[in-house]
C-alpha cells in the first residue's frame, strides 16, 4: 500500500488539468483521489442525465490523468465494496488508508461539500489545504472587496469592473467597444410567426463511448428510479469533446445567440443557446477560452457585437457574479423566504404531465434530456413557481436535481435570488414576473393551448395571468416600495374590487389543484 505525502482530491466538478491542485505535484511522492459515492446523486433526488455527465466526466478525467507520467490515482468506483458512498466518509477512508500527510483540494462549488472535507480532515487528522479555484475570472475575496459597504449588489457594476480588469470588448481608449456596456435592449426578440429560421443548425452532439457506456448502464441499474431518459445521452464529457462544441457554437449559433437568446419555441430545446454550460461547470472547459473565442469571433467579423456582449456578459458577468453571492451570503442564504412561500412542488415538475403547453414542454425536454435555456428556466419553471407561492427551497433542490449544469454554487442564487426573490432583492432589484401574455409574446406555446392567456378569471383563464395579478395583490406593501415594480403595481389599482375577488377566487382554485388546473373541457377530472 503506497503512503503519501499530499493526497489531492478532485470532486466531480473539478475536472481541471490546470487546477492549483496540482501546483508541486510530485507523482513520486503524491497520489491522486477521486470518489463516486451515492450520497452526491441522492441529496436531492438527481436525475439519471446529470449523475451519469458526472460520473463519464469523472472517469475520462481519471483516465487522462493516468496518462500523466504514471500519476497514481486513487479511484473510488460507486460498485467498489469498500465504498462507503458518502463523501467525508471516503475522504477519511483514503487519507487513512494511504499515511497521507495533507489533503490538499480546491475550493469547493458547493458549501455543504467544503464543510464535509473540512469534518474528514479534522477527523483523519490531517491538514487540509483549500487552494483557490483559478478557473474563474475572480476570486471570492475578489467579490467581498467589490461588495463591502455596498448597500446593493447588481451585477452591472461588477461585471463593468471585469470587463476593465481583464480587458474584453475594450478598445484602446480604455471605454466599452462599441460604447456601450450592455446591449441587452438589441437581444429580445422572438421568432414571429415563422418559428425559428430555417437554417439553423443543431449543436454537435456525442456518442457514448464505451466509458459512457458502462456509465450508463451503471446509472439504469443503480438508480433506474430517479427521473431523465439516457436513451439519447449526448453530452460532451471531455475537454476535448468540450472544445469542439465551443467551436460548433461560435460557427454555428453565436451570430444568433444575442437576437434570440430570449426565444422559446416548442420542441426546440437548443435554438442559438452554446450547450456548453455543463462543461464548464464541470472545468472541462475554461470560461477564458469561452470568452476568447467569443472576442476573437466578433473581431473577425463573424459575429455581430450585440450577440458577442450578450454571451459574455454570461460568462463574465453573470457566471462570476452569482458564484460571488453564494460564498459572501452563505450558510444562511438557502433558507431565506421573503415572500413567505409555503406551497409544496407539483407533483408534474417531476412528470412534465399537465395542460399548460408552456410547462408541458419546458419540463418534458427538462426531465427527457436534463436541460432548458435560461428563459426556459426563469421565466416558465421559475415563474410559476414563483406566481404560485412554491416553498424556494423546494424548487431549488428541483432544479439542483434535475439539470446536468447544476452545481450549487451556480443554480442556488439563480434560484433564491433571481427566479423567486427569496432574499428580498439581495441579488436582483425586483421580482421577475409577468402574465402568460409574455410568453405569447416569447413562444409559441400558447398556440393550440388550452388556456387564454389574456385572460385572468374564468375557466379558459391561464393560470399564469391569474397568479400574476394574485401576485401582485398578495404582496401589494411589499412591492410599492420597489421603484421597478411601480407600473405593475399601478396596473393593480385598476382593477375593480369585484375583479380583484374574482381573480382570488381562481387562484384558490389552482392551488387547491396543486396547481395543475384541469383545461377547460376536463373540469370533470377536478380532484375535487
Amino acid at each position: 500500500m503506497r503512503h503519501y505525502r499530499h493526497l489531492v482530491l478532485v470532486l466531480g466538478d473539478q475536472l481541471d488539468e490546470a487546477s492549483a491542485a496540482f501546483d508541486g505535484f510530485d507523482a513520486d511522492q503524491d497520489g491522486v483521489a477521486m470518489m463516486e459515492v451515492a450520497a452526491e446523486s441522492t441529496h436531492v433526488w438527481s436525475s439519471k442525465i446529470r449523475i451519469a455527465l458526472f460520473l463519464s466526466a469523472m472517469r475520462h478525467f481519471r483516465d487522462r490523468l493516468r496518462e500523466k507520467d504514471d500519476w497514481p490515482v486513487e479511484y473510488v468506483e460507486l460498485d467498489d465494496r469498500a465504498n462507503t458512498q458518502a463523501l467525508d466518509s471516503e475522504v477519511e477512508r483514503l487519507v487513512r488508508r494511504h499515511h497521507a500527510q495533507k489533503l490538499i483540494a480546491v475550493e469547493t462549488g458547493d458549501w455543504r461539500v467544503e464543510q464535509q472535507l473540512q469534518a474528514a480532515a479534522k477527523r483523519a487528522g490531517v491538514e487540509l489545504e483549500l487552494r483557490e479555484d483559478r478557473h474563474f475570472f475572480s476570486s471570492r475575496e475578489d467579490f467581498r472587496v467589490h461588495a463591502k459597504g455596498r448597500k446593493q449588489l447588481r451585477l452591472e457594476y461588477f461585471y463593468r469592473e471585469l470587463r476593465k480588469r481583464h480587458g474584453v470588448l475594450i478598445d484602446d481608449e480604455g471605454k466599452p467597444e462599441g460604447g456601450e456596456w450592455n446591449y441587452d435592449a438589441d437581444n429580445r426578440e422572438s421568432f414571429g410567426k415563422d418559428g425559428p429560421p430555417a437554417d439553423m443548425k443543431a449543436p454537435m452532439s456525442f456518442a457514448p463511448d464505451a466509458v459512457t457506456q458502462e456509465v450508463i448502464a451503471l446509472v439504469e441499474r443503480r438508480f433506474g428510479d430517479h427521473p431523465g431518459n439516457l436513451s439519447h445521452f449526448d453530452w460532451p464529457v471531455t475537454t476535448e469533446q468540450a472544445r469542439r462544441a465551443l467551436t460548433d457554437f461560435i460557427k454555428h449559433r453565436l451570430p444568433q445567440f444575442g437576437r434570440y437568446q430570449d426565444a422559446m419555441w416548442t420542441e426546440e430545446p437548443w435554438l442559438f443557446h452554446s450547450r456548453i454550460s455543463a462543461a464548464m461547470n464541470l472545468k472541462l472547459l475554461p470560461p477564458r477560452e469561452v470568452v476568447d473565442a467569443a472576442v476573437e469571433a466578433y473581431r473577425r467579423g463573424d459575429a455581430p457585437l450585440a450577440a458577442t456582449e450578450g454571451f459574455v456578459r454570461q460568462i463574465l458577468g453573470w457566471r462570476e457574479y452569482v458564484r460571488g453571492l453564494y460564498w459572501l451570503e452563505m450558510p444562511d442564504y438557502v433558507e431565506r423566504s421573503a415572500l413567505r412561500a409555503k406551497e409544496a412542488l407539483p407533483e408534474f415538475y417531476w412528470t412534465g404531465r399537465c395542460e399548460m403547453r408552456c410547462l408541458r414542454d419546458a419540463l418534458g425536454q427538462t426531465l427527457e434530456r436534463g436541460y432548458a435555456h435560461h428563459i426556459q428556466r426563469l421565466m416558465v419553471t421559475g415563474l410559476y413557481g414563483l406566481l404560485l407561492g412554491i416553498d424556494p427551497r423546494k424548487l431549488h433542490e428541483w432544479y439542483l436535481a434535475v439539470y446536468v449544469d447544476a452545481v450549487e454554487w451556480v443554480e442556488l442564487p439563480n434560484t433564491m435570488g433571481m427566479s423567486q426573490f427569496a432574499d428580498g432583492g439581495r441579488m436582483a432589484s425586483k421580482p421577475y414576473v409577468a402574465t402568460g401574455k409574455y410568453i405569447q409574446r416569447m413562444s409559441n406555446y400558447c398556440a393550440g393551448c388550452a388556456f387564454d392567456p389574456a385572460e385572468a378569471v374564468g375557466e379558459k383563464a391561464c393560470p399564469f395571468t391569474t397568479l400574476y395579478w394574485d401576485f401582485l395583490e398578495r404582496h401589494e406593501t411589499l412591492l410599492r416600495g420597489n421603484r421597478r415594480m411601480q407600473f405593475q403595481v399601478r396596473n393593480l389599482d385598476r382593477l375593480s374590487d369585484e375583479r380583484r375577488r374574482a381573480i382570488r377566487e381562481r387562484a384558490a382554485v389552482i392551488r387547491k389543484a396543486g396547481g395543475a388546473v384541469p383545461a377547460p373541457d376536463k373540469q370533470e377530472e377536478l380532484p375535487w
